[in-house]
């Protein structure tokens, strides 16, 4: 037989048996007695069972009453032990005991008070801590009047109606923020995800910079091993000649010494060159002086003076070799207006001396100016004409007043 089916057939035999009832239903305010479960009034039973005995416990102690294990419903189980506690009977007792074992410690609180009044005013305090504790002390309490148990039956019912209220808000609450939860977890999840995806990566880069500071350390090491290597054979070496490092720095010597040596050489060959070219030069000017030496200044400055008869050289080619650059010009008037065709090379100064050597083949006459022509184009113009018998006059001035001049003592040669 199931304990739902017990409670109900307790409850039925108290209906049939109204005698079972005990006849402490009249309340007193006399006596240090304090009343049973089952001596209240019938309206104090249900929220003495739901505020006092939560569902687990009333549960436990069907169980343990009855022997077996209940499984109605929370709202089955309490009306069922609500429906007993209105006499004596064992659940009635069992929740008895269990109350006042759970609640000792306020009806030992409560057992102080000496009147209905003090009663009322310690309810009033003892419930705005807790409910469960100062509604069982104050109901069973000797000194509690019908018109105090109604007031604190009141006051139960209208707080349970707020705790309802409360809770449907709080559950609508809960509601909210287990949503809010789940998204916030899963959220957390995919945070956590690309945490560790970064920690991953980061782990993978430090292990790569590890491997690279564990490569560059062990070649650190291996270069300070063949350094020191060295060093002792450096150590050795110098021990084995104990003159090194003084012939070391002789060999410097010697070797800076042997650069200075070789510009000193080749400033001294440039130098003889120069003074060699500028040998030449001298004694072909003391040649021409020599050879000019005959003829008076007089002459020579009638015939500078004097207005150039020169000789008619119509169709021949006159090649001016050197002078300057800027008075080429003015020597191909001067050439041009004696009926010659006037050719001109630099002397090597800009033109090719390949080009000389042409220009020297289709020259009938040669006016060579030594002192504004390299060496070798002086050298390759004497050749060509000592070689083939062309007439040269060589002109130390550079000037148009030599070129006449020349052309004057070619005029005078002519006569002569």
């Amino acid at each position: 037989m199931c304990q739902t089916h017990a409670i109900a057939d307790h409850t039925a035999t108290k209906q049939a048996n109204p005698a079972v009832e005990t006849a402490a239903t009249v309340q007193t305010t006399t006596g240090s007695r304090r009343r049973k479960l089952w001596e209240l009034e019938d309206r104090a039973f249900c929220p003495v069972i739901g505020v006092c005995l939560p569902i687990p416990v009333l549960r436990r102690v069907v169980n343990k009453t009855f022997r077996g294990h209940n499984v109605d419903t929370d709202y089955a189980l309490h009306s069922g032990a609500v429906g007993q506690c209105g006499s004596r009977t064992p659940l009635a007792e069992g929740m008895q005991r269990e109350l006042e074992q759970r609640y000792a410690l306020a009806i030992r609180q409560a057992a102080s008070v000496k009147t209905t009044e003090a009663l009322g005013h310690w309810w009033n305090e003892a419930s705005q801590k807790d409910l469960a504790g100062p509604l069982w002390a104050a109901l069973t309490h000797p000194r509690c009047s019908t018109d105090l148990e109604r007031q604190i039956l009141g006051e139960v019912h209208m707080l349970q109606h707020q705790v309802g209220a409360a809770q449907r808000a709080d559950l609508q609450r809960l509601q909210t923020l287990t949503d809010h939860n789940t998204t916030l977890t899963r959220e957390l999840a995919n945070a956590q995800q690309r945490i560790g995806q970064l920690a991953s990566e980061g782990a993978n880069r430090l292990k790569m910079l590890q491997d690279q500071v564990l490569q560059l350390r062990t070649e650190v090491i291996t270069r300070d091993t063949r350094l020191a290597s060295l060093q002792q054979q450096l150590s050795a070496l110098e021990a084995s000649v104990p003159d090194l490092a003084c012939r070391t720095k002789q060999a410097a010597d010697l070797a800076q010494q042997a650069k200075q040596i070789q510009a000193l050489e080749r400033a001294l060959q440039q130098a003889q060159q120069d003074n060699e070219r500028n040998s030449r030069v001298i004694d072909i000017q003391a040649a021409e002086l020599k050879r000019l030496a005959p003829q008076t200044d007089a002459a020579l400055t009638d015939a500078a003076s004097a207005p150039l008869k020169p000789v008619q050289l119509e169709d021949r080619a006159v090649l001016c070799v050197g002078g300057r650059t800027a008075s080429v010009p003015q020597y191909r008037d001067i050439i041009e207006s004696v009926g010659a065709r006037f050719a001109h090379h630099d002397g090597g100064e800009e033109e090719s001396l390949t080009k000389l050597d042409t220009t020297l083949a289709a020259a009938d006459l040669v006016i060579c100016q030594t002192g504004c022509i390299s060496h070798n184009a002086y050298w390759r113009v004497k050749d060509h004409c000592k070689r083939t018998g062309k007439q040269c006059l060589f002109v130390e001035n550079p000037g148009t007043a030599s070129l006449k001049r020349a052309l004057s003592e070619l005029q005078h040669t002519a006569v002569a």
